[in-house]
C-alpha cells in the first residue's frame, strides 16, 4: 500500500512538472469529433479503429441505400433479414439491417451525425431510411461503443455523416436489372442547398425502388432444393383434395376411406383438371412418392423481395448571438415492401384448437349421407393446398425522425470548450396486411352441411334449415383449383391486419474541451448526460389471436421503459516527440447507465495510441460493452412460426442415422425406431423442410438480463514517409459477448436436446405417437455466450501521377479466426466459422483510375470456401466430405471459395453533370446450392451472392 502510494505522488509531481514546463501551442487545423470518441481533435487516425467510406467510393461501387453499403464491407457478417428470407415473416421485412461481425443488426448502434436513429420494437435500425444522396461519408467503428454511446454497439457503431452544408443542388437517376431483365431497381434523389456560414437550410427528396426476382425463372432457384434430380426432395401438399377418416381423437385415420387422392390431369405445377370430386371412384391411394400428387411451392414465391420507399429529408442550421448555433434535422419516410410465398398448405388441424372437417352432410363429400346414402356418411379429414391464392404480405412502414440541437462555445481561462444541448424524436407506424390465408371461420361454414337447392344451385345448410347465399358460400374443395370459384374463394379467404409502432425520445447534453496543458498537449475531457424513454407497440387483429385464421396466430405485445444516463471521457497525451514516443497518449471512458426495466450498468473503456516514429502507430483498446433488452424481448406477446429444420432424430437422414448416441438420445426419449420426419406431402424429407405444425416462437421474457461484452483489439497502421501515398493498418480484434439475449431456433432447440444433450431444451419438444414434432416452444432468453475473434487488414496505395492517369488501390480484408457460441453457461462452445453465412476470408479490393474527365474503377469481393451440411445422403449425393463434423452434425460438403468483379466507367461532363455505367459481377458467375441458406428461402441459394450479372446506370447533374 506504502509503495502504491509513493507511485501516485511521483506521478503527481511528475506530471505537475511536466505542465510548468508546457508551453501554449495553437493550431489552424479543426478540431473534429471522430466515431468512437466525443473529444475533438485533429488526427483522423485514433486509438479505435475506424472504417470510412466516402460519397465518391460508395457511388462507384453501384449501390443504392446505405444498408447495401454496409453490407458490402469485408467487415459485415450475412444481414439480419435479407430480401431472399421470403419465409421470415416479422415487421422488419423490406428495411436492411446489416450484421457486423455477423453479430446481428440489433448489436449495431446506428447514428446519424452522432445522434441515434429509430429502432423497431425488436431493437433493429432500418438503414434504407437515411438518403443516400446527402451522405458526407459513413464512418464504422468496430471496437464496441457503450461507454460512449450506451446500449446496442457491442459490435460497433455506424455513424452516419451528412453533408453540413450545400449550395445549389443535384439530381440523379439511377437505374439497373439483372441480365435476366429481372430485379429492376430505381434510385431518384433531388437534393438542393443555399445559405452560407451565418445560416444554411438543405433539403432531399429520393425515391428508391427494388424490384423483384421470383424463384421460378431459374433453374437455380425453381426447385427447394435446388437439384430436379432430387424432385421428391422439392415437393410439398398438392392442390387437389386429399382424404382420410377420422379418429375418435381428431386426428387423421385411414379407417374406412383409407388414404385417398383426387384423380387429376396435369403435374407438380398445379396444372391440369380434377375429376369429379363427389364420386368416391376417383380416387386413388395416397402415394408419397407419385410427384404429379404434390406441388412445387418455389413455383408460387419470391426469391428476393421488392421494396420501394420514398422520403423527404431537411436540414437547417443558424447561427445566433453568443456563439451559439441551432442546427434542426427532419426526415419521414414512407417504405413498402411485399414477399409472396405458395399458397397455403391446408389441412383439418391447421389450427389444432379450431379443427375444421369435411362434415359428413356436406354435399361435396364423397363418403357423405348424400352419397353413401343416408346415415351411412362420416366426416372427412383433409388435405389441400390452395394454389389459387398465393399468400402475399404487404408491409407499409413509415418512420419520423426529428432533432433539434443547440451548439455553442464557452471560455473557461484560456480554453475553450464547446457544448451542446439537444433533442431526438424518432417514431415508427407501420401495418402489415396479410393475404392468401383461410379464414376457419367461414371455411368451416362453407364444408358444413351444405344440398342442392330447388335452383340446382348448391346451398349451405340443409333442406330444413337453410342458410341465405348471401351468408355462405359453399366450397368444393377437394375438387382442386378447377373446382373452386371466385365467389367461394373470396369467402373462404381472409385479409388480416397488424399493426405496430415504436417511440424513442431522447434528450442529450454534452461539453468537451481542454483541461490542462501538458508537454505532449492537452488533457481532453468530455462528459455528458442522456435521458430516453422508449415505447411500442405490435397488436395483431383479432383473427390472429384467436387462432380463427390460417394466418400466424400471436398475442399484441406493449411495453415501455426509460434510461437515465452519464458518461465522461479523459484523453491524455503522455509522451510527444522523444526517442521511440513520437506520440504516447491515453484514453479512458466510462458510462452510467439506470434502467426502469431491470436496474443500473456502468461499462468502461480504455485506450492507447503509440507512435514509436512517425510513419507508425500502434493502437489497442479494451471496451466493456451491454446490450439492454429490447421492448420485444421483455414484453413481446409471441408467435406461431411454420419452421423449417431437420430432425435429428430422423433414422434416415438425421444425426441419428450416423451418430449411436444421438440416436440413443432419441429413444430414450420416446422417438420410434424407424422414425421419419414427413413434409406437408407426407413424404419422408431429405433435407430442411418446413414443419406441417406451428411452433410457437418469440414470447417476452421480463426476467431476461442485459447481455454484457468485453472487446479487446491491438493494431497497427504504417504509412510510410518514404512511400507517399501509401498506408497499411493491421487489426487484431476480440469479442466475447456473456448473457447473449437469442430468440431460439427450432433447429437450435432440436440440436441442443439431441446433439448437445441439454435437457432443458428437450422439455420444449412435442411429438405424437409416430414421433412427429406437433409442438415446439422457443422465445428469447439469455443463451449462454458468443465469442469472435480475428484480424481486419487494410491497404490503400496512391499510385504517383502519370501521363496514362492517376491510379489509386484500396483493399480490406477479415480474417474470422473463430466464431462460436454455447447455449448454457456451463455448456462447451459450437464453432461456426467457415461455415454459411461465417465465412472465415473476406476481402474487397477496387482500383481507381481517373485522366480528365474519365475514370474507372474496378472492384474485387472474395469469399472463401465455406462448409455446407450434406442434404442428401441416402444416395449420396452433394457431400463430398461425408466423414467431416460441422456444427449441426456430420456430414459436410465443401464449397469452393469465390471472386466476384465489378467494373464501373464515369465520364464528367461540361454542363456539370457526371454519367456512370457499370455491371457487377461483370464475368457472371453463377452461384451455387447451399443447404444451411434455405431454411427461410424459396431456394438453396445464398441471396446476398450475385444471382446474375447486374448492371446499372446512373446519371448526376449539378446545378
Amino acid at each position: 500500500m506504502q509503495q502504491r502510494t509513493k507511485i501516485t505522488i511521483a506521478v503527481a509531481v511528475a506530471l505537475h512538472s511536466m505542465g510548468a514546463l508546457a508551453q501554449e501551442q495553437s493550431s489552424s487545423l479543426q478540431r473534429v469529433e471522430i466515431t468512437g470518441s466525443r473529444i475533438r481533435q485533429v488526427d483522423v487516425e485514433t486509438s479505435t479503429p475506424v472504417t470510412v467510406m466516402t460519397q465518391e467510393q460508395i457511388q462507384k461501387t453501384g449501390l443504392v441505400t446505405v444498408g447495401d453499403i454496409v453490407n458490402s464491407l469485408s467487415s459485415t457478417g450475412s444481414p439480419s433479414f435479407a430480401r431472399g428470407n421470403a419465409l421470415t415473416s416479422n415487421r422488419e421485412q423490406g428495411g436492411q439491417f446489416p450484421s457486423l461481425r455477423g453479430l446481428g443488426g440489433h448489436r449495431l448502434l446506428v447514428l446519424v451525425n452522432g445522434k441515434r436513429w429509430t429502432q423497431t420494437v425488436s431493437g433493429y435500425t432500418d438503414m434504407s431510411t437515411i438518403p443516400s444522396s446527402l451522405i458526407d461519408r459513413v464512418e464504422i467503428s468496430s471496437d464496441g461503443g457503450s461507454s460512449i454511446y450506451g446500449s446496442d454497439a457491442i459490435a460497433g457503431v455506424v455513424n452516419i455523416i451528412l453533408k453540413k452544408s450545400m449550395e445549389g443542388g443535384q439530381a440523379s437517376a439511377y437505374v439497373g436489372q439483372n441480365e435476366l431483365g429481372d430485379g429492376k431497381n430505381k434510385d431518384y434523389s433531388l437534393s438542393y442547398g443555399t445559405g452560407n456560414d451565418k445560416a444554411n437550410l438543405m433539403f432531399a427528396l429520393s425515391h428508391t425502388a427494388q424490384g423483384a426476382v421470383w424463384a421460378k425463372d431459374r433453374e437455380i432457384t425453381r426447385y427447394g432444393s435446388g437439384r430436379v434430380d432430387r424432385l421428391s426432395s422439392n415437393l410439398g401438399a398438392g392442390p387437389w383434395g386429399r382424404i382420410t377418416a377420422v379418429d375418435s381423437k381428431g386426428a387423421s385415420t385411414a379407417g374406412t376411406v383409407g388414404n385417398k387422392y383426387l384423380n387429376h390431369t396435369g403435374g407438380y405445377d398445379g396444372s391440369g383438371t380434377g375429376a369429379d370430386s363427389r364420386n368416391p371412384a376417383n380416387y386413388h391411394t395416397y402415394n408419397d412418392a407419385v410427384d404429379e400428387d404434390k406441388y412445387n411451392s418455389s413455383l408460387q414465391m419470391h426469391y428476393l423481395s421488392p421494396s420501394r420507399m420514398t422520403s423527404i429529408f431537411v436540414k437547417g442550421s443558424v447561427e445566433l448571438p453568443q456563439s451559439m448555433r441551432l442546427t434542426t434535422t427532419a426526415m419521414y419516410a414512407d417504405r413498402f415492401s411485399s414477399r409472396v410465398i405458395a399458397g397455403y398448405p391446408l389441412n383439418s388441424l391447421t389450427q389444432s384448437k379450431y379443427p375444421v372437417y369435411i362434415d359428413k352432410d356436406n354435399y361435396y363429400n364423397p363418403y357423405g349421407n348424400q352419397v353413401a346414402g343416408a346415415g351411412k356418411g362420416q366426416d372427412l379429414f383433409f388435405y389441400r393446398r390452395t394454389i389459387e391464392v398465393p399468400r402475399g404480405t404487404d408491409n407499409t412502414n413509415r418512420t419520423l425522425h426529428i432533432d433539434a440541437t443547440l451548439e455553442g462555445e464557452l471560455n473557461v481561462g484560456s480554453k475553450t470548450w464547446n457544448w451542446d444541448i439537444g433533442y431526438n424524436h424518432s417514431a415508427i407506424a407501420g401495418d402489415t396486411i396479410s393475404t392468401g390465408n383461410l379464414n376457419l371461420i367461414n371455411l368451416k361454414r362453407a364444408l358444413g352441411p351444405s344440398f342442392k337447392n330447388a335452383s340446382g344451385v348448391v346451398q349451405c345448410g340443409t333442406p330444413a334449415n337453410p342458410i341465405p347465399l348471401a351468408e355462405c358460400v359453399p366450397w368444393d374443395i377437394l375438387g382442386g383449383p378447377s373446382a373452386a370459384t371466385p365467389a367461394a374463394l373470396n369467402y373462404s379467404m381472409a385479409e388480416t391486419v397488424l399493426t405496430y409502432g415504436s417511440n424513442i425520445n431522447s434528450a442529450t447534453a454534452n461539453i468537451t474541451g481542454e483541461v490542462y496543458d501538458l508537454p505532449a498537449g492537452a488533457i481532453g475531457v468530455a462528459t455528458g448526460l442522456e435521458y430516453r424513454t422508449a415505447n411500442g407497440y405490435d397488436r395483431p387483429d383479432m383473427m390472429q389471436r384467436n387462432g380463427f385464421s390460417t394466418d400466424l396466430g400471436g398475442m399484441p405485445t406493449t411495453g415501455s421503459y426509460n434510461v437515465k444516463e452519464a458518461y465522461v471521457e479523459v484523453n491524455v497525451p503522455l509522451l510527444k516527440g522523444m526517442t521511440m514516443a513520437e506520440l504516447l497518449s491515453i484514453n479512458v471512458a466510462s458510462r452510467y447507465s439506470d434502467y426502469s426495466n431491470f436496474g443500473s450498468t456502468t461499462n468502461s473503456k480504455a485506450s492507447f495510441m503509440w507512435k514509436p516514429i512517425k510513419d507508425l502507430l500502434v493502437r489497442g483498446t479494451y471496451a466493456q460493452g451491454f446490450r439492454a433488452p429490447t421492448l420485444n424481448d421483455t414484453f413481446g406477446g409471441g408467435s406461431q412460426s411454420y419452421d423449417s429444420f431437420l430432425d435429428p432424430c430422423d433414422s434416415a437422414v438425421g444425426n441419428a442415422s450416423r451418430e449411436p448416441e444421438v440416436a440413443a438420445r432419441c429413444a430414450a426419449l420416446g422417438v420410434p425406431a424407424g422414425y421419419r420426419q414427413r413434409n406437408q406431402a407426407g413424404s419422408p424429407v431429405t433435407a430442411s423442410t418446413q414443419n406441417p405444425y406451428p411452433s410457437n416462437s418469440g414470447a417476452g421474457n421480463a426476467d431476461i438480463r442485459p447481455e454484457t461484452s468485453e472487446t479487446r483489439t491491438v493494431g497497427l497502421v504504417y504509412s510510410p514517409s518514404w512511400v507517399n501515398g501509401l498506408s497499411l493498418s493491421l487489426d487484431w480484434w476480440d469479442i466475447l459477448i456473456k448473457n447473449r439475449i437469442a430468440g431460439v431456433s427450432a433447429s437450435q432447440t432440436l440440436t441442443f436436446c439431441y446433439v448437445d444433450n441439454v435437457p432443458t431444451y428437450c422439455n420444449k419438444v412435442r411429438r405424437d405417437s409416430s414421433g412427429a414434432i406437433v409442438e415446439l416452444n422457443r422465445g428469447n432468453t439469455n443463451l449462454g455466450a458468443m465469442h469472435t475473434r480475428g484480424i481486419d487488414f487494410g491497404l490503400k496505395y496512391r499510385f504517383p501521377r502519370t501521363q496514362f492517369g492517376q491510379f489509386g488501390l484500396r483493399s480490406d480484408t477479415t480474417y474470422v479466426n473463430s466464431w462460436q457460441t454455447k447455449s448454457t453457461n456451463t455448456a462447451d462452445y459450437v464453432e461456426y466459422v467457415g461455415e454459411s453465412g461465417y465465412s472465415r476470408f473476406k476481402n474487397n479490393s477496387a482500383l481507381d483510375w481517373s485522366l480528365g474527365n474519365w475514370s474507372a474503377n474496378l472492384g474485387m469481393r472474395f469469399y472463401s470456401r465455406i462448409d455446407d451440411k450434406c442434404p442428401f445422403k441416402n444416395p449420396v449425393v452433394d457431400c463430398n466430405m461425408p466423414d467431416q463434423r460441422y456444427s449441426g452434425g456430420l456430414g459436410v460438403n465443401q464449397l469452393p471459395s469465390n471472386y466476384y468483379f465489378d467494373l464501373s466507367v464515369a465520364y464528367k461532363f461540361p454542363w456539370n453533370a457526371r454519367l456512370m455505367v457499370g455491371a457487377n459481377n461483370v464475368f457472371d458467375k453463377k452461384p451455387f446450392l447451399v443447404y444451411t441458406a434455405g431454411t427461410s428461402s424459396s431456394s438453396a441459394v445464398d441471396s446476398e451472392r450475385p444471382i446474375d450479372r447486374f448492371i446499372w446506370m446512373r446519371y448526376n447533374q449539378s446545378f
